[in-house]
């Protein structure tokens, strides 16, 4: 099969690159810089912008599956460049894939989708889009969504997936950057401990992704549908992160503010933040503050139902795999595997 992956240079687009060729797909990358990694294992990297339609065009010509995984994350930043590549970036992948006849189209979304600033204690899709959102990249992720799940047909058969908090070798964001603020003595637990997190190794991300591709048909019960997904192994979110912390030889966080006080102290930088025109991300904002202090996590029957995911690599297993890694690597930079 001849597969297109937007955003294969980066972590999760890497790992279902790696899975597509193993099994023999022929694959080619979208995205905006080289990525010598995938064109040593054969890949067809194509530079370019999800926003330009004529790009995505070409790079979806010919393909017969698309995951579009590419998408601008972060708490902080212009809203028309969160929309600009998350909304008109879908909409141009849409609009691509029926151009060139392509059957199916694989959505990378987010739990933060739903995200109402409040405990998420073993939420199913049911669980509505909020009537507003902190951040745009939310906001922007759930129009993505909406697009997605809107444009499902007989032609194209589409689904979204929404991976919690991926994590593991090769991860360029979440644990280098609790890593760099732990050193620098930035980290502080923010509450009381206690709120319930699932996050999900990488591979059984991009198992999800495979899965997902291989149960999309039209009419099929995936299609049209968002799925969470996740280890399904809710931790206490600060005991995650002390371990994870551990894998890089680093102490647990011992200091604590509460969730108020992080509250308060996010929406005082976004206002300094926004009046001095700042593109840089504060070291708290309202979003981050109640994302550390509230539970999320998910049920996972109707992924396990309509897709057959059961994750294959526990959160024990995923830990050693990681401090491996970086122990290999001789520093607190994490490889790509």
């Amino acid at each position: 099969m001849q597969v297109l992956v937007t955003g294969g240079g980066g972590f999760l687009g890497q790992a279902i690159v790696r899975r597509l060729i193993a099994r023999g797909d022929v694959v080619q990358s979208l995205q905006r810089s080289d990525s010598p990694e995938l064109s040593q294992l054969g890949v067809k990297c194509l530079r370019g912008d999800i926003s330009d339609l004529a790009v995505v065009e070409q790079a979806v010509a010919r393909c017969e599956l698309v995951f579009h995984v590419a998408a601008k994350a972060g708490v902080w930043g212009r809203y028309e460049d969160y929309h600009r590549a998350n909304v008109t970036g879908t909409e141009n992948v849409i609009t691509a894939c029926r151009s060139q006849g392509v059957r199916k189209l694989v959505y990378t979304s987010s739990p933060s989708v739903v995200f109402a600033g409040k405990d998420e204690a073993g939420i199913d899709e049911s669980t509505p889009y909020p009537s507003k959102y902190l951040t745009h990249y939310p906001r922007t992720k759930a129009m993505a969504e909406q697009l997605v799940m809107r444009a499902n047909s007989a032609e194209l058969a589409t689904v979204s997936l929404r991976p919690h908090l991926i994590w593991g070798p090769g991860d360029n964001h979440l644990v280098p950057r609790l890593i760099q603020r732990a050193q620098a003595g930035q980290l502080r637990q923010v509450g009381a401990g206690k709120n319930l997190v699932d996050a999900t190794y990488i591979d059984n991300a991009a198992d999800a992704h495979l899965l997902a591709a291989d149960r999309l048909e039209a009419g099929s019960a995936a299609s049209g549908r968002a799925y969470f997904i996740s280890n399904d192994e809710p931790l206490p979110l600060w005991e995650l992160i002390n371990r994870l912390l551990a894998c890089a030889g680093l102490p647990p966080v011992q200091r604590q503010i509460s969730a108020q006080t992080a509250y308060l102290a996010g929406g005082f930088l976004e206002r300094i933040w926004s009046l001095i025109g700042r593109q840089d991300e504060p070291r708290m904002t309202r979003f981050v503050a109640l994302q550390l202090s509230t539970s999320h996590w998910f049920r996972l029957d109707a992924a396990r139902r309509d897709l057959g995911y059961f994750p294959q690599v526990s959160v024990a297993e995923g830990l050693r795999r990681l401090a491996e890694s970086m122990a290999t690597s001789g520093s607190e930079k994490i490889r790509s595997t």
